[in-house]
């Protein structure tokens, strides 16, 4: 061993330790400023959906198949304490001139998605915590809970197998991206040699895979770009975890381009919709007539609703084409 690489490995070893001490530090002061509460709720509390902190300092709870509900306060100080320390972990800030903060917890806090925003945006600290699922369920499990019909279930198999397209649809906190989960799940176990790329911008989809990649936007570098650089990336399949811009186009351009048997989520509130909304969305990056691409590229769409005690598959949708005035679609 050279002089030099045996007095580089102990600097090495101490980084590693101040590293591993730094973040033990980092997880014990969010500890604190979170609170014994949201601690209890984001930790040990397996129905717990979402945790969110209002401007006037109150703050609530989503659990699954229940209303919101309220469960106690905290200060504005508090509250932007645990702003700037969540932000010291990305090594940025939080302040008046950059008033958003958009990331994931660290490992100790389960990756949930924080999403903080101070005032002058609002009149008051306000953040929600949405919490990862923390197991994927199968497919078929969404069959024995009288989630979906068995007939939907084998039109998802289907286009699983038959390398269609498939479009997750629904509102905000409906299960989308747990239903999209399940069928990444699927995609895995039927064709466990497929070599998977997943884009999101924060870290929801829990592919399983052995061969996967899995890219993230950020506010320099757009979903665009990212599917763009998938091309060359070698993808059988494609799994964008919601598409929210201009960015469709490229997602739609991608499926129709030898990339076929993705999967990809969008706000909407039915089947039909999904084709609209994302009609909408590429829109935003062309004002050329795309319907005919869409229907093209599209071949499969799934909305899912909540109830008032759980979840359940609203349609399942299979898209036959476009007839120059229509989108021709077929109910399963």
């Amino acid at each position: 061993m050279s002089e030099s690489t045996m007095t580089q490995a102990p600097n090495i070893s101490a980084l590693a330790v101040n590293r591993t001490e730094y973040a033990k530090r980092i997880a014990e002061k969010l500890r604190r400023e979170f609170g014994p509460i949201i601690c209890g709720l984001l930790l040990e509390d397996h129905r717990v959906v979402e945790i969110m902190l209002n401007p006037d300092g109150s703050l609530w709870v989503e659990r699954l198949g229940q209303k919101m509900e309220r469960i106690g306060t905290m200060s504005a100080t508090q509250a932007e304490s645990l702003m700037g320390t969540v932000a010291s972990t990305l090594k940025t800030h939080i302040t008046a001139e950059n008033p958003i903060l958009e990331c994931e917890l660290p490992p100790e806090f389960m990756g949930a998605r924080f999403e903080a925003l101070i005032p002058p945006v609002v009149i008051g600290p306000t953040f929600a915590i949405r919490k990862k699922a923390g197991e994927v369920f199968p497919l078929f499990d969404y069959v024995n809970k009288g989630i979906m019909e068995q007939n939907q279930f084998e039109a998802i198999v289907g286009a699983i197998a038959a390398r269609q397209n498939i479009l997750v649809v629904g509102g905000t906190g409906t299960g989308k991206t747990t239903l999209t989960n399940a069928i990444i799940a699927e995609i895995a176990r039927a064709f466990p040699d497929d070599r998977i790329v997943v884009i999101e911008d924060t870290g929801e989809l829990q592919p399983s895979s052995e061969n996967v990649v899995v890219l993230r936007s950020t506010d320099l570098v757009d979903m665009t770009r990212l599917l763009k650089a998938t091309l060359r990336l070698r993808p059988d399949r494609i799994i964008v975890g919601e598409v929210r811009d201009g960015a469709a186009l490229a997602l739609l351009k991608a499926w129709n381009t030898g990339h076929p048997g993705g999967a990809a989520t969008v706000h909407a509130n039915s089947g039909p919709a999904g084709l609209i909304r994302v009609e909408q969305l590429v829109g935003e990056a062309t004002a050329a007539p795309m319907q005919s691409l869409i229907a093209e590229a599209v071949n499969l769409i799934v909305a899912i609703e909540k109830t008032a005690t759980s979840r359940r598959i609203k349609d399942v949708v299979r898209v036959i084409g476009h007839d120059g005035t229509n989108y021709v679609t077929q109910p399963i």
